[in-house]
């Protein structure tokens, strides 16, 4: 089987499941962002786009300097940023939040012996406060 029949396959798939969450699109998304950091990201999707530095950094009244670093990962975007380019790049707002999240817990927990653990214990103590607030 060839490379393109299996991406055909997995298409249709997803295309004919009448309970999926999200479009192929949104679905490739997801399982890329994992792989990559919010800078590489916006940087792909930026250039993807045929969009300059000097372009979306003016969208965001911010320095271009600031968005090349943001890119490159030697700064830290905000989370109204990040809101603005989902906007500006057209990417999906949930699976950029994520990514963005997930970085932020990451760079606090990385060079944490227990950080695992906690970030575990975190996780079940969101779900019972969610699950308290229905009540």
């Amino acid at each position: 089987m060839t490379r393109l029949n299996t991406v055909d396959k997995i298409f249709q798939v997803i295309k004919n499941n009448s309970k999926r969450l999200f479009t192929f699109d949104n679905y490739c998304q997801v399982n890329i962002f994992k792989l990559k950091t919010t800078g590489e990201i916006i940087r792909e999707k930026r250039e993807k786009k045929g969009l300059l530095l000097r372009h979306v950094s003016a969208q965001l009244d911010i320095d271009t300097a600031i968005l090349s670093k943001i890119e490159r990962g030697e700064r830290k975007v905000t989370r109204e940023q990040i809101t603005k380019l989902a906007d500006i790049l057209e990417l999906d707002i949930k699976s950029l939040l994520i990514q963005y999240l997930s970085e932020k817990i990451l760079y606090e927990i990385q060079d944490e012996d227990l950080g695992i653990e906690a970030l575990k214990v975190a996780e079940e103590r969101a779900q019972y406060i969610k699950a308290n607030m229905k009540k």
